[in-house]
């Protein structure tokens, strides 16, 4: 059981390190010339701009949640999952 908390811990480790580095080098790529296309990304959710609303009277609730997805996170989300399966093959 151990073993699976592990290798899953580092999983997700490796998957938020690159989405984060893909974050990264998106807003750094942005207007730069030659590497602009690495910043092209699409928002999907409902906008956070005007959220689905539900209200209660007492209690107003506000949802809303966008996901941006650009380029240069799927290169690094698929490269931090490759060196996931070739460094943590013992855990």
């Amino acid at each position: 059981m151990a073993k699976n908390f592990k290798k899953t811990i580092a999983f997700i480790f490796f998957l938020l390190a690159g989405i984060t580095l893909g974050a990264f080098i998106s807003h750094i790529c942005a207007g730069q010339p030659y590497v602009d296309w690495l910043s092209w990304g699409q928002e999907i959710g409902l906008s956070t701009s005007s959220p689905a609303m539900l209200d209660l009277i007492v209690l107003k609730l506000a949802f809303g949640s966008t996901l941006k997805v650009t380029i240069a996170q799927i290169f690094t989300v698929a490269l931090s999952i490759f060196a996931f399966a070739k460094t943590c093959k013992s855990l």
